[in-house]
């Protein structure tokens, strides 16, 4: 395997439409690096397809991505509920015997699913799920928010119905044995508490090396800030070094 060959740095964003977090990033990640955004249906060039909802459906979908044979490494980003999504494709690599990333990169996810103490996402009605998604009833239906969550409704279930799927398939031990992918998980640096509560979760989920690194808050995942990638460049860089090249023959 060259060195010489840019890492892809394929990035999953919180929801469908989330992806244009992403547009700026093939300029800060720096050299060496290839950043790809993961296009899911409802999103972009893709916003008339329905949004995704399964595990299933989700796979069927991006595992060509990773199927393909390409050269050179690769590494998986995602934020919030990309960061389930990197998982499961990570896992499914796994299962299927195929190259994994060389990490996998996680923001703002702290398994185990955050809504688990709520009622089944699939089978709640939309009243139950607006007063869920509202706080208990804390927004009134006739204010500014209310008529947001109403207008969002459709797509918020389909999130949260993905959610619920990829986190019940975590909850299964792989059919391969435990995930040895090294996982970095990215914070924000004003609250280390919590991160450092993440990483010990995220360490359930692989037998590889759990590392945190933390950003200012404020440039977390915000549009046009460099801190994330290039960070993640900074990471992918690193992780391209440590690829062994073959032993010369003879």
């Amino acid at each position: 395997m060259s060195v010489e060959q840019p890492v892809r740095l394929h990035c999953f964003a919180h929801s469908a439409e989330g992806v244009f977090v992403f547009d700026d990033w093939a300029t800060s990640v720096g050299e060496g690096v290839d950043a790809v955004p993961v296009l899911l249906p409802g999103s972009a060039q893709r916003r008339t397809e329905p949004r995704l909802t399964t595990q299933a459906a989700l796979l069927a979908d991006v595992m060509p991505l990773f199927t393909e044979p390409r050269p050179g490494p690769f590494a998986l980003y995602g934020h919030g509920l990309g960061a389930m999504t990197a998982l499961s494709v990570t896992r499914a690599l796994h299962e299927a015997g195929l190259p994994g990333p060389a990490f996998l990169a996680v923001g703002a996810w702290s398994p185990p699913y955050p809504f688990a103490c709520l009622p089944d996402v699939r089978r709640a009605s939309d009243a139950e799920l607006l007063h869920m998604l509202s706080g208990e009833g804390a927004v009134p239906s006739g204010s500014d928010e209310g008529i947001w969550l109403r207008a969002v409704l459709p797509e918020l279930r389909a999130d949260l119905e993905l959610a619920q799927d990829l986190q019940e398939a975590a909850d299964n031990p792989c059919e391969a044995g435990p995930l040895t992918t090294p996982v970095l998980v990215v914070a924000p640096q004003d609250d280390p508490r919590t991160a450092h509560a993440t990483v010990e979760r995220w360490s359930r989920l692989t037998k590889g090396p759990v590392v945190l690194r933390t950003v200012p808050a404020r440039h977390f995942l915000h549009r046009g800030s460099p801190d994330m990638p290039r960070l993640l460049g900074r990471a992918c860089r690193v992780a391209r070094r440590l690829v062994q090249e073959p032993e010369p023959v003879g």
